[in-house]
């Protein structure tokens, strides 16, 4: 011990508990003044993962517990809405005496007419060309 470890001893023996507190803080405040000081970039890189690590927590703790019973209200309602739609499309087709064969069958129907359509105007473009010319 050298004679200032000494003074700062007999200092602290007589001191408040106010004090000392007081001084203590001081001290950790100078020490962190010098530790930024030396490596602020290592500093911010510690306050931006302490940050990142409190933002990934809370968030989704929060956001879940407010968040689900409205999610899930909608999801089930989305999924009734949907349901309901394609039961009384299901219905309505039956009714109507449509059936997938005859849906198939139709749309082959639609192809062919469309297939012919195209030949008979190209047989048509062709003509008009000799004809011209």
């Amino acid at each position: 011990m050298n004679e200032q470890d000494n003074d700062r001893t007999a200092d602290e023996g007589s001191a408040s508990p106010r004090q000392r507190a007081i001084e203590a803080y001081d001290s950790a405040r100078g020490r962190a003044v010098d530790t930024l000081g030396e490596a602020p970039l290592l500093a911010l890189a510690g306050g931006i993962a302490a940050g990142a690590l409190i933002a990934a927590l809370l968030p989704r703790q929060a956001e879940s517990r407010l968040i689900r019973p409205t999610a899930k209200r909608v999801k089930d309602s989305a999924r009734a809405a949907f349901e309901a739609a394609r039961d009384t499309g299901k219905k309505n087709f039956d009714d109507l005496g449509y059936t997938r064969a005859k849906g198939e069958e139709s749309f082959q129907n639609f192809l062919q007419g469309l297939k012919d359509t195209a030949r008979a105007s190209a047989d048509a473009a062709v003509e008009a060309v000799r004809n011209k010319g």
